[in-house]
């Protein structure tokens, strides 16, 4: 079956010319002219993926996106917009957008990007819940990282920190994403709160000297969670 996408563009030769664009390459397009209609249209019928143009009268596309959140249908958005200030782009992301593309762009970049995020939701798995790190055990919905018969009742964001240490292990958790995503806040003063999350974290998980577990401080990028 196509893919049906949710196109909110005010712009009405571009807006018709990417919908062809799209259609040419499998999926089903509903073009909206305004925000007013698109978030009509989003709650009347059922869609795998929104594209939203930002700048628009009355309705802008983050009112849009706001909607489509409030929905809890756990659609995908992405932002298609000539505003390419980085506090827009950082008020898309906080928003919860998969991507925030600038005019002018690749149309097949785009296409690069829509057939991934599509993809990526169709083999999604059940969020993980639970963890072993090293010799600890971690409950993240019950918040409790145990050893042995010691446990520590994590606070939220200690728990939603490490969560998402456990689920970079390997890679770099940036300090953008752990900030945009736990604190919806990149600024000086909530980078601060957040080492200090990290600091707890480094002791609880100092307590197994047999299998050291290290979250290294990359500079300048972020942490990487380390057993061994």
């Amino acid at each position: 079956m196509k893919k049906r996408i949710l196109l909110v563009e005010d712009d009405a030769s571009f807006g018709l010319m990417l919908k062809f664009f799209l259609e040419m390459n499998g999926f089903e397009i509903v073009l909206c002219e305004n925000g007013h209609l698109g978030i009509e249209t989003f709650h009347s019928q059922e869609f795998d993926l929104c594209i939203l143009d930002v700048m628009m009268p009355h309705t802008d596309g983050f009112t849009v996106a706001e909607n489509i959140i409030k929905s809890k249908k756990s659609t995908p958005f992405i932002f298609l917009t000539a505003k390419a200030l980085k506090d827009d782009q950082v008020q898309g992301y906080k928003l919860g957008a998969a991507d925030y593309l600038i005019k002018p762009f690749d149309p097949e970049i785009l296409l690069l990007k829509l057939n991934a995020l599509l993809q990526l939701r169709t083999d999604k798995s059940p969020e993980q819940k639970s963890y072993q790190i090293g010799n600890f055990n971690f409950d993240y919905e019950k918040r409790i990282l145990s050893l042995k018969n010691q446990e520590e009742k994590l606070s939220p964001k200690e728990a939603d920190l490490l969560k998402l240490l456990c689920d970079k292990q390997g890679e770099i958790l940036t300090h953008e994403e752990a900030l945009i995503k736990i604190w919806k806040n990149d600024d000086y003063f909530t980078k601060q709160s957040m080492n200090v999350f990290i600091t707890k974290l480094r002791k609880y998980l100092s307590l197994d000297t047999t299998l050291p577990i290290e979250i290294e401080n990359i500079h300048s990028k972020g942490f990487l969670l380390k057993i061994g």
